[in-house]
């Protein structure tokens, strides 16, 4: 016979056996349920990738547009020098051979060894100047004379500067050089084939230095300003502007001037000899006096103010001009 206690301890195990099947059974119906709410939001259709519509369902047009490279591209700072490694003892010894270098032998002879030829890729005006394309600039350099320039140069501006003299070799070979600019220095001889060997100048700027003879000039020249300096009449060769055919432009003012060069060519357009010391003129300084058709409609810009000259006493002098000059009457 079993005691009570022991049918109650049996009673206790078959009603746990009986509560402990349907809980386990009751949290697997549960989970599915709990993990499918993770999904209800999303559209998972849209998601079938297939070779035909993989354009369809991720567009890559604006891809470089979602994100910034910028941040990861390496920051190169220009004009620095490259870092020196932390321990000097690493660094090679420079008499060691290293594999594939042969190594030198010695110089055999006593002497210094000469140095090795430097490369003429900056000439010495580009050193002191500022050289752009076919210009160069040395505008207040403190320069003593003409620096060796490049063989393309085009334009040279030297202005305020302590140029005393041009020499004919200066700009030998720059067959280019078309503007030359040498105002504000202290310019007070040229040699006389310093610029009249040069084929394509056009403008000759020489104002603010001092001057007393004009040296000769190429056939190509198109505008001379030689004012402010001191050049007589006798620092002027004899028909010196005759074969300019294409000078337009020719200021000679504040010098030192007797009279009015002649002949001057038919291309001339302006002519400025202001503040000097003509008193009188040719009646075929300007016009043919023989030729009384004659009309000069391209000189219409003439400066004689500043000069004891009176206008008046040559009303013959200005009959082909298109205008009067500028001056005492």
């Amino acid at each position: 016979r079993m005691c009570p206690l022991g049918w109650l301890g049996v009673a206790s195990l078959c009603l746990g056996t009986l509560w402990a099947v349907p809980a386990q059974e009751r949290r697997k119906a549960e989970k599915p349920k709990a993990d499918l709410t993770l999904y209800e939001n999303l559209d998972l259709d849209n998601y079938d990738v297939t070779l035909d519509n993989y354009g369809e369902v991720l567009d890559l047009s604006n891809y470089e547009e979602l994100y910034d490279y910028g941040d990861l591209a390496p920051k190169i700072e220009v004009g620095t020098l490259a870092p020196r490694p932390r321990d000097p003892k690493t660094l090679p010894d420079p008499g060691e051979t290293t594999a594939g270098t042969p190594k030198l032998p010695p110089p055999s002879g006593a002497g210094p060894v000469p140095p090795a030829p430097i490369p003429r890729q900056g000439l010495p005006s580009c050193l002191l100047c500022l050289c752009l394309g076919t210009s160069v600039y040395c505008d207040d350099a403190d320069l003593e004379h003409i620096p060796a320039l490049p063989p393309d140069t085009a334009y040279l501006y030297a202005r305020f500067n302590r140029i005393g003299a041009v020499r004919a070799g200066d700009f030998s070979g720059l067959e280019k050089l078309k503007r030359i600019d040498l105002s504000g220095n202290s310019i007070s001889w040229a040699d006389a084939d310093a610029f009249r060997l040069l084929p394509s100048l056009q403008e000759l700027l020489l104002p603010e230095n001092r001057l007393t003879a004009l040296p000769e000039l190429p056939r190509s020249i198109v505008r001379l300003d030689a004012r402010l300096n001191r050049i007589p009449s006798a620092g002027l060769r004899p028909e010196a502007f005759r074969d300019l055919k294409q000078l337009q432009f020719l200021h000679l003012s504040d010098n030192q001037l007797d009279f009015i060069p002649v002949p001057l060519p038919e291309s001339l357009r302006s002519l400025h000899l202001q503040n000097n010391n003509i008193q009188t003129m040719h009646e075929d300084t300007f016009c043919d006096s023989q030729d009384q058709g004659q009309i000069r409609r391209a000189l219409e810009d003439i400066r004689l103010d500043g000069n004891p000259i009176n206008l008046s006493l040559f009303p013959d002098a200005f009959f082909c001009l298109p205008r009067l000059p500028t001056g005492r009457f």
